[in-house]
């Protein structure tokens, strides 16, 4: 296993110097827009409209320069300038997991007029020295699975492969066609908890859930989180998917629950499913999700691996955006 080494060129080269957010938030957010725009869902559209909001926002500007620790927004990083013009940038954004401090190294952009001229390995050798300045060991990035070159320089700087998840989108729909199955949907029963939960578990491991501000008990049944939930006004839906429903009580079988969490980061469905379930009931809970949500939300988003059900997943109408490898640094 290979390990991160940073030259010393890394912090050399006088086109590379760090982000400064009074003056380069609305430039960066014009170049990951060029970059990125094609797959861009529209989270990471409000994304680019929050940094060029940030970068002519006063009284932000000054929190963040005490913030930039501490805050999920790019407010740390570096970039790379041509003739007074940011070309390639590289964010730091630091969460916090399990009392650890984790660094993720986002928005990896080089303009398409400047490829090829080492821009993003300078720039992502030194967002590496600085997590290591700060004494952060616990590094991550994200590529695009199509993209080989990318692939090609993180792993020769010292990263793995930890997963890949391809992220979906579809329209909601209160007229989205329902399949011929004998799989019915039902309420999440409560005896099915700890079911639920080891799925969910496996295919959103807690190794990939820094960037999460919240934890899979809101799920969790009971009277007191219930209480609290309506507390937080977090309105949460869940939908489990049943074979043999109408038949005797002990041959019926819960295949798959579907979770809806408007929680405003990210992916809003969770898909809890069996290494053995039936893909039809996935394909079953992400339409019924379509119909239920269409009055209150345009679209709706899925994060979830890569493997058996991508054609479950497509069967209900979602389209793939991207397919995301997510690589650790090794140390």
């Amino acid at each position: 296993m290979s390990s991160i080494t940073i030259p010393a060129r890394a912090e050399l080269h006088p086109n590379l110097r760090p982000l400064n957010i009074l003056r380069d938030l609305p430039a960066v957010a014009d170049l990951i827009e060029t970059c990125f725009s094609s797959t861009m869902d529209s989270e990471g559209k409000r994304y680019v409209q929050d940094m060029r909001r940030a970068g002519k926002d006063n009284s932000f500007i000054k929190w963040a320069n005490r913030a930039a620790e501490t805050t999920s927004l790019p407010l740390s990083g570096y970039v790379w300038e041509e003739n007074g013009k940011v070309v390639g940038n590289a964010s730091l954004i630091p969460f916090r997991h399990n009392k650890q401090r984790v660094y993720l190294i986002a928005n990896i952009a080089t303009h398409p007029d400047h490829r090829r001229k080492g821009i993003a390995r300078a720039l992502t050798e030194r967002a590496i020295q600085h997590a290591h300045e700060k004494k952060v060991e616990n590094i991550w990035l994200q590529v695009r699975e199509d993209n080989p070159g990318a692939i090609e320089l993180y792993t020769k700087l010292g990263f793995i492969e930890r997963a890949r998840r391809t992220s979906w989108q579809a329209s909601t729909d209160s007229h989205a066609p329902t399949l011929q199955t004998d799989i019915s949907i039902t309420s999440r029963n409560p005896g099915d908890w700890q079911k639920q939960l080891n799925w969910l578990l496996r295919l959103y491991p807690d190794p990939l859930s820094w960037h999460r501000n919240w934890t899979f008990s809101a799920l969790r049944p009971g009277l007191w989180n219930w209480l609290y939930l309506l507390f937080v006004d977090m309105n949460i839906h869940q939908w489990a998917a049943v074979k043999n429903y109408h038949s005797a009580a002990s041959s019926a079988t819960m295949e798959a629950v579907l979770a809806w969490i408007p929680y405003g980061r990210g992916e809003s469905l969770f898909a809890a499913t069996g290494e053995g379930s039936d893909p039809d009931a996935l394909t079953v809970l992400l339409l019924q999700a379509r119909r239920e949500l269409s009055h209150s939300y345009p679209s709706i988003a899925l994060e979830f691996p890569v493997g058996d059900f991508d054609n479950a997943i497509q069967a209900a109408g979602f389209k793939s955006l991207r397919t995301l490898i997510w690589m650790q640094a090794t140390s």
